[in-house]
């Protein structure tokens, strides 16, 4: 006798389930979605408003996860601020907010939507996840009310959190994060009492989630990887690209080469806002990425990846970092510096004046060397490389240790550090390391167009970070990013 109608939601997760077991791997997607917006304004909408423009984000997505669940995705992660934008007071965002319960309540929203008071948002992506039996992973706002006994209550009597959701195949609320450390305009939103750590195991691996800006720090992006040993990070971001080294695909490719795991990030698209750039990033770098500053269209990526990296054989050994650059002098050559600016941080450059040649720049606590060959140096394009040690931001301070070979904007050398995004300058080979202070370091090679170059360097055992051959398309920049986050400043406003 055939399952009932009832009956069916469960049955695909079931079979679902079974065959993501029978598999090392599984189908992931992300969306990259042109938010609609809705008006500015210090004002709060009327509630049906306020969902009439939610809806209208969320049948977009759906489309999305429907698509992906026909290609076979296992999950879909869409991007921060996907269901109703930015355009936020602490006042106006209020409606589009509601109040999401701890995952240990057991709910279906789809099947039981009014347990815990209005929740329409809830319902309607716990029907996308079970109606196409797909994992879905959203960014919604959160209420939490409060009063007079709790002194941290803020003064209109609730807290507001920007605050990421899992729904699994059936349906049910399967986590629930808050973001804990805030961007400087996310004046809507308070900062949770403490840190969170949200893992769930799944048929294809432990999972984590973070929001954004929370990837820049040690609580909880750290955490979750070396502590809580996931396999992948769930990673809805708006984020605004920064040449020439926080652009979105550049440094969230990095990350997760740098820390051996999966990321799934989602990015908003935005292009009055430099918003794009989404991906699906392993340890050996991108199985599928997008980065589109000219259309206002969303994007749908897919790709197969392993559930369990660190079982792999071909996970890699621990790297020392430092290895290298500490065994060695300094290369001797010409190496008059200069200093140059990337936006506020103040780096150490050395100009490459020939083809061919090895340099060393010092700032602090770190050198950096470089090995390099060109395939043909043009008068018309400057090169250099840099070292940075120090506080990076201007409000909300950390601490990076730098290397990186960057092209000049233009030959001015004034112009080092500016952001560019093409070049025509190839090279035969180049070999960068640095004398880090931490084990965070975070490689990656960046070419004209902001395109990625997965497969064309590699990172050896002792720090080294080298290209395999010559390069296929003209460079921008290679860099190495560590973080040193026992050096961070304490966060302004959060304390």
């Amino acid at each position: 006798m055939l399952p009932s109608q009832a009956l069916l939601p469960a049955v695909v997760f079931a079979l679902t389930a079974l065959q993501a077991l029978a598999s090392d791997t599984f189908i992931a997607a992300v969306y990259e979605h042109a938010v609609i917006l809705p008006d500015p304004t210090e004002q709060p909408v009327s509630p049906n408003d306020a969902l009439a423009l939610m809806n209208k984000n969320m049948d977009v997505l759906e489309g999305a996860i429907k698509e992906a669940a026909q290609k076979g995705a296992h999950i879909i992660v869409t991007p921060e601020d996907g269901i109703y934008g930015w355009r936020f007071t602490r006042e106006s965002i209020y409606p589009y907010l509601e109040d999401i319960p701890d995952p240990v309540v057991n709910w279906i929203p789809c099947t039981d939507p009014s347990r815990f008071g209005p929740a329409p948002v809830q319902e309607r992506l716990s029907c996308m996840a079970r109606n196409n039996s797909i994992y879905v992973v959203a960014n919604i706002g959160d209420k939490k009310p409060c009063d007079s006994s709790d002194p941290k209550c803020p003064s209109d009597g609730r807290y507001q959190y920007n605050t990421d959701v899992v729904f699994d195949p059936q349906g049910k609320l399967l986590a629930r994060y808050h973001k804990y450390n805030l961007f400087r305009s996310e004046t809507q939103f308070d900062y949770p009492k403490e840190p969170e750590v949200i893992t769930f195991e799944t048929p294809f691996g432990k999972f984590g989630i973070f929001t954004c800006f929370d990837i820049l720090f040690y609580e909880p992006a750290v955490v979750l990887v070396s502590r809580m040993q996931v396999d992948t990070v769930l990673f809805p971001t708006a984020w605004m690209n920064v040449l020439p080294f926080l652009t979105a695909v550049e440094f969230h490719s990095a990350w997760a080469m740098g820390m051996g795991v999966n990321l799934l990030a989602a990015n908003t698209h935005n292009t009055s806002r430099a918003m794009t750039g989404s991906g699906l990033f392993t340890l050996q770098g991108p199985a599928a990425y997008h980065y589109d500053s000219a259309t206002e269209e969303g994007r749908l990526l897919l790709a197969e990846l392993s559930a369990r990296p660190r079982l792999a054989a071909t996970y890699p050994p621990a790297i020392d970092w430092s290895w290298y650059a500490t065994s060695i002098k300094k290369f001797p050559g010409e190496n008059d510096t200069f200093s140059g600016a990337v936006r506020k941080d103040i780096f150490t450059f050395s100009e490459l004046r020939h083809k061919a040649g090895n340099y060393t720049v010092c700032q602090g606590d770190l050198c950096c060397h470089l090995v390099y060959q060109m395939s043909n140096k043009r008068k018309d394009e400057v090169y250099v490389l840099g070292a940075f040690d120090g506080l990076h931001g201007s409000l909300i301070k950390y601490h990076w240790q730098i290397c990186t070979l960057l092209k000049c904007p233009s030959t001015n050398l004034s112009t080092c550090g500016e952001p560019v995004e093409t070049a025509q300058t190839k090279f035969e080979m180049f070999s960068l390391s640095g004398t880090f202070g931490t084990s965070y370091v975070f490689p990656e090679v960046l070419y004209s167009g902001v395109q990625l170059a997965p497969g064309e360097f590699q990172v050896l055992r002792d720090g080294r970070l080298k290209s395999k051959g010559g390069t296929s398309k003209p460079l921008i920049t290679v860099t190495l990013f560590g973080r040193l986050y026992e050096k961070d400043l304490p966060h302004p406003l959060r304390t």
